[in-house]
C-alpha cells in the first residue's frame, strides 16, 4: 500500500513536473509571441504617428494658406469698398453727362433739320438765280433778228455801260479766242491788279466765260456776246 502510494505520488510528481515544464514552455512561447506582437504594434504605432505628424504638418500648412487667403480676401474687400466709394461720385457725373448728351443729341437733331431747311432754301434760291440769269441773258442778247439794220441798236444798248478798254478786251477775245489775265495784261498795257479786276468784272456781269480747270483761269467771250461784238457791214465798209 505504501509502495502504491509512493508510486502514485511519484506519478503525480512526474505529471506535475511535466505539466509545469510544459506550462513553462507555453508561457515562454506566449511571451515570445507577445514580444513579436508588441514590436509589430510599436511599428504600427510609430508609422501611424509619423503619418499623423505629416498630416498634421500638411493641415497646418493648409490652415496657414487659408489664413493668408482670408487675409488677402479681406484686403481685397476693403479695396473694393474703397473703390466703390471713390467711383460713386463718378457714377453721378456719368449719369449727368449721359443726360446732357441726350440734350445735345436733341439739339443736334434740331440743328440738322435747320441745315436741311437752309439747304433746301439755298437750292430754291439757286434755281431762282439761275432763272433770273437766263432772263438777263435773254434781255442782253434780245431776240435774234435777221435784219442787219437792227444790230447796231442792240449792240449800243448792250455795250453802252462798257469802257473803251473793256470793249477792246471783249473784241480781242472774240477775235483771238480765250486768254488768261496775264496774256490780256500784256496786250492792254495795264497793271496786273487792274487787269485782274477788269476780267473779274466782265465775268461777273455775264460778258465772259471762265475755264477753272487750271490756274491762271482762261477767259472767253460768250457766244451771244460774239454776235453783239460783230460790227455791222456798213461800219466795216
Amino acid at each position: 500500500m505504501i509502495e502504491f502510494v509512493e508510486i502514485l505520488v511519484g506519478v503525480l510528481l512526474a505529471t506535475t513536473v511535466g505539466a509545469a515544464i510544459e506550462y513553462y514552455r507555453q508561457v515562454r512561447k506566449a511571451r515570445r509571441e507577445y514580444e513579436k506582437a508588441k514590436e509589430a504594434v510599436e511599428d504600427v504605432v510609430l508609422s501611424f504617428n509619423k503619418e499623423l505628424r505629416r498630416d498634421s504638418e500638411k493641415l497646418e500648412t493648409v490652415a496657414f494658406k487659408v489664413e493668408g487667403t482670408a487675409s488677402k480676401a479681406d484686403t481685397s474687400l476693403k479695396r473694393i469698398d474703397s473703390i466703390e466709394k471713390r467711383t460713386a461720385p463718378f457714377e453721378d457725373k456719368v449719369k449727368a453727362i449721359a443726360e446732357n448728351n441726350e440734350g445735345i443729341s436733341a439739339r443736334l437733331t434740331d440743328v440738322d433739320g435747320k441745315i436741311r431747311d437752309i439747304s433746301a432754301a439755298h437750292e430754291t434760291l439757286k434755281t431762282r438765280v439761275t432763272a433770273l440769269d437766263e432772263q438777263v441773258q435773254k434781255f442782253l442778247t434780245g431776240p435774234e433778228v435777221r435784219g442787219e439794220a437792227v444790230i447796231p441798236i442792240r449792240r449800243e444798248k448792250a455795250l453802252a455801260s462798257l469802257t473803251e478798254t473793256e470793249l477792246a478786251v471783249l473784241e480781242m477775245l472774240s477775235a483771238e479766242g480765250s486768254k488768261t489775265a496775264p496774256e490780256v495784261k500784256n496786250r492792254v498795257q495795264l497793271s496786273r491788279e487792274h487787269t485782274a479786276r477788269l476780267m473779274k468784272k466782265l465775268y461777273a456781269e455775264g460778258y465772259l466765260e471762265r475755264e477753272t480747270g487750271k490756274i491762271p483761269f482762261k477767259y472767253s467771250v460768250k457766244k451771244e456776246m460774239e454776235r453783239l461784238l460783230k460790227k455791222p457791214e456798213t461800219e466795216q465798209a
